[in-house]
């Protein structure tokens, strides 16, 4: 077969099961591919050919000898790199960690090897995962593959470029601030952030290596191309971290809704006074709400929970800069802590530099809107929101804080793309990403579907359902 690199993570797995193609085969045909149309992207950054071809092969072996195999046995995929993989290298885009070669799997890694996939690269992020482009002085600039002089989106921007290209059928990627969202949004593949809690992410970088810290706000979670390859990543990924292992075991519940669009119960939140979406990005949603009505769901356009956009932002936009403060100096801390401006970066830098009484008062603030949340979904199963209030943008590496967007022909802050992260992103709910379209200038786009926390299958669902009304993820000419 030639087009392997198209086939979904399940039937890829189904043809190497039935002996259609061996495992090896597989792994030498990603390989090639990669290695013949990687260069202009740059999105898998290391690969491991022998070491996969030497796994695939026992894979193979095996699976002639009868052997228990499991769900993704012999698969090849790509790992973005924050995630501690053994015996190949994980940078996170330090050239400290240049020549860093863990001894133990991160634990989504684990999980998906214990599952039998096979890891033949890693995949480009920005320094620490800390930045909405993919670039690093270790391994450079990753393209968008819609549009090489933009970005893909980050920190996951290589692995949903290497989606797009067919040189992985699934990823692993992470979201504190929309890291699998964003990115996924802007190459026009799906990404699902898990509710929080619900998948161990111990072995990721940052923090250092053997840090057992699991952030507040950071998930771990599948990336792929079809919105049942995310159910069956999350289902391998999700389970209790090291520490509740004992006696947690999580049941998810069941879709709230049945088997067609118009059992669940839809409202939609496209656009927001205090953060504008692109004009043409806004026109894409819309359509894709009026094609869901024309399948039969009712959507209500004016429901809102008991907050404004703002105040999520701000909530979480504090909540984020607490959750990345463990990074930071003492003296620059007191730097911050001593800044008296009133714009965007000066409340940031404050926000780094936070007591402890003061994150609890943002805590407090969050967990109600967790309640706010908890009443609106008494009455709606899920809620449709914008990714980012643009496609994706042009590459801009300069110092972050001199950077800014063009949205409807202003001038606006940089760190207003992940503004629509934070209805979700601050209250812990699960969020399912798809595309729903292309601009004129052939960039994708896609829309946020959000549940009630521990609602992940319901946001799959409705995504699984929306796909089929709107249509696969795209593929980017030339590959």
């Amino acid at each position: 077969m030639t087009d392997l690199h198209w086939l979904s993570t399940t039937d890829l797995a189904a043809t190497i099961a039935s002996g259609e193609v061996s495992s090896r085969e597989a792994v030498d045909h990603f390989a090639n591919r990669i290695a013949e149309l990687d260069g202009q992207i740059n999105a898998v950054v290391l690969t491991d050919v022998d070491r996969a071809r030497a796994e695939a092969g026992a894979i193979d072996e095996a699976r002639v000898n009868g052997g228990a195999l499991g769900p993704l046995a012999g698969v090849p995929m790509t790992v973005k790199d924050s995630f501690s993989t053994k015996g190949m290298v994980t940078t996170s885009g330090s050239p400290t960690l240049a020549d860093h070669v863990p001894d133990e799997d991160a634990w989504p890694v684990a999980a998906v090897r214990a599952a039998g996939a096979v890891v033949i690269g890693k995949t480009n992020l920005p320094i620490w995962a800390g930045d909405l482009q993919s670039y690093n002085d270790v391994y450079g600039t990753t393209n968008n593959p819609y549009d090489i002089e933009r970005t893909p989106g980050g920190s996951s921007g290589g692995s949903a470029a290497a989606l797009a290209c067919g040189f992985t059928p699934l990823e692993i990627g992470s979201d504190i601030g929309g890291s699998i969202r964003i990115p996924s949004h802007m190459t026009g593949v799906v990404g699902h952030k898990p509710s929080y809690g619900i998948v161990p992410a111990h072995g990721q970088i940052p923090g250092p290596p053997g840090t057992l810290t699991l952030a507040d706000l950071a998930v771990a979670g599948p990336m792929a191309r079809s919105v049942d390859d995310l159910a069956l990543g999350l289902g391998l990924m999700a389970g209790p971290n090291r520490w509740d292992g004992p006696a947690w075991r999580l049941e998810l519940p069941p879709p709230r809704g049945g088997p067609s669009i118009g059992d669940f119960r839809i409202a939609a939140w496209l656009d927001d006074p205090s953060c504008p979406v692109d004009t043409e990005s806004l026109g894409l949603l819309q359509a894709a709400i009026e094609r869901l009505r024309h399948a039969g769901a009712t959507v209500a356009d004016d429901k809102r929970p008991g907050f404004t956009l703002e105040k999520a932002v701000k909530t979480f936009h504090a909540l984020l800069q607490a959750a990345l403060a463990g990074g930071e100096t003492r003296e620059r801390i007191e730097d911050h802590a001593a800044e008296t401006g009133d714009d965007f970066l000066a409340e940031t830098k404050r926000s780094l530099a936070m007591r402890h009484r003061d994150w609890l008062s943002h805590n407090e603030r969050r967990l109600q809107m967790r309640r706010q949340w908890e009443e609106f979904f008494g009455d709606h199963d899920v809620i449709l929101l914008p990714v980012c209030v643009l496609p994706a943008l042009r590459h801009d590496q300069g110092p972050v804080a001199d950077r800014t967007i063009e949205v409807n022909g202003q001038q606006r802050n940089y760190f207003e793309m992940i503004d629509w992260m934070a209805p979700a992103g601050a209250c812990y709910l699960p969020a399912t990403v798809v595309p729903v379209g292309l601009t004129e200038l052939g960039l994708p786009v896609g829309i946020q579907i959000v549940g009630p926390y521990l609602n992940d299958h319901t946001t799959l669902a409705v995504a699984r359902l929306l796909t089929e009304i709107v249509g696969d993820p795209p593929h980017p000419a030339g590959f």
